[in-house]
């Protein structure tokens, strides 16, 4: 039997995802958390990709997670139930997971991320050494593509014609966005449009401006890169360039495009826990 296009990218069930709440970070603003898994266990901070949220990125792996590690996700700025502000910049997303951090208590911890959330994962040790034990990199590079100047102004353009859907378009009430049992699908679309699509250039923007090319070398915690093969959005060769620049670090091959961590999570969820587990194991966060 031929797989058909409804097949070929059917999302991973939704099920065991943690109840959430909104946490006060001061100072910074309100966010939105999610505190689960073992309470006494190696903490593992999620960040998601670009225009998702915690939970969406992320659903798929926590339930796997939460037998070993505490596992904490969190939306960034401008994202989903993310800190409101005024501007979007990498470096205040990546100060915001420490003040995370600090608002629950938690010393050190691996910061895991996908895609936009690789940089913020980088940003986070960069800028808070002594907090961040180890990295898993997933589907990300040291740099992205809206860098290129072509790929920014049409990320642009898009976020300005996409305003108008923001004007139309509901908000997503905060019970179906805390409720994937009533009908999965709507729970995915309201995380989806939980971030306005406007602002697709100003995450562009901010996105090209990182770049850890220079610093890379400097890393010297554990670290895994979890490479998609199949990705057309961040390269393979552009993920392999944090295996060449980060001393001592993993590579973990998943056979899965850039959606990787949803649509195929049945082959990232196992690459990704070993990948968690190595560093784990290597940075003995506790």
């Amino acid at each position: 039997m031929r797989r058909g296009i409804g097949h070929a990218v059917r999302p991973y069930p939704v099920k065991g995802i943690p109840t959430g709440r909104r946490l006060n970070l001061p100072g910074r603003g309100e966010t939105f958390i999610t505190d689960s898994g073992r309470p006494d266990g190696p903490v593992i901070f999620l960040l998601h990709s670009v225009s998702t949220t915690g939970l969406l990125c992320w659903y798929p792996v926590i339930p796997e997670l939460e037998r070993d590690y505490r596992v904490i996700t969190m939306d960034h700025r401008l994202h989903g139930r993310g800190i409101a502000s005024d501007d979007f910049v990498l470096d205040d997303c990546a100060d915001d997971v420490v003040a995370v951090a600090d608002a629950l208590g938690i010393d050190r911890f691996v910061a895991a991320g996908f895609s936009m959330g690789g940089g913020i994962a980088q940003l986070a040790w960069q800028r808070s050494r002594d907090r961040v034990a180890g990295l898993v990199l997933c589907s990300t590079g040291p740099y992205f593509s809206s860098i290129e100047p072509n790929r920014l102004a049409l990320e642009q353009r898009i976020g300005r014609a996409l305003t108008v859907v923001d004007k139309v378009l509901p908000t997503p009430p905060e019970r179906v966005l805390d409720d994937p049992t009533s009908h999965p699908l709507k729970w995915g679309l309201a995380q989806v449009s939980s971030t306005p699509l406007g602002l697709q250039g100003v995450f562009a923007e901010a996105m090209a401006r990182f770049d850890s090319r220079s610093w890379l070398g400097e890393v010297d915690v554990p670290t895994a890169v979890v490479v998609s093969t199949h990705d057309k959005i961040v390269q393979p060769e552009r993920q392999q360039l944090l295996v060449d620049g980060i001393p001592g670090a993993q590579r973990f091959d998943v056979a899965g495009g850039h959606a990787c961590c949803v649509i195929g999570a049945e082959k990232f969820v196992p690459v990704f826990a070993d990948a968690v587990a190595t560093v784990s194991r290597q940075s003995l966060v506790v």
